[in-house]
């Protein structure tokens, strides 16, 4: 069962544009599928996902696209192949509004983020 969204990052998923909305609820239940026990955070302003104590994803919704952080300039360097695809900056993937990364693409981004400490 989809846990349910906290109020302090609620206005963050109900506030985006479809289909901004929905691609990034679906990251948000993929990650979450990821980490279970990951607390539902706001941090710079984003939804974010904290791992003891460490934040390791965010979401949020721009205009052209979703963008996907890390919350660490070092992890999208890892991923040069995956990551050929999509738009990035130092700290961002920009996802396409229709198009949520992948599960498999998302674990390896995270294992990368947690790691990283």
């Amino acid at each position: 069962m989809a846990r349910s969204i906290p109020n302090s990052v609620k206005k963050f998923y109900t506030s985006a544009p479809s289909p901004h909305r929905e691609t990034m609820l679906e990251m948000r239940d993929r990650i979450l599928e990821i980490l279970p026990d990951a607390e539902e955070v706001v941090s710079y302003g984003m939804p974010a996902f904290r791992l003891n104590g460490t934040v390791v994803a965010g979401l949020l919704a721009n205009k052209s696209h979703v963008g996907y952080y890390p919350f660490s300039g070092s992890i999208l360097k890892l991923f040069p192949e995956e990551l050929a695809k999509y738009k990035t900056t130092l700290s961002a993937i920009h996802v396409p509004v229709d198009k949520p990364l992948t599960k498999s693409l998302l674990k390896k981004l995270i294992k990368a983020r947690i790691r990283v400490k």
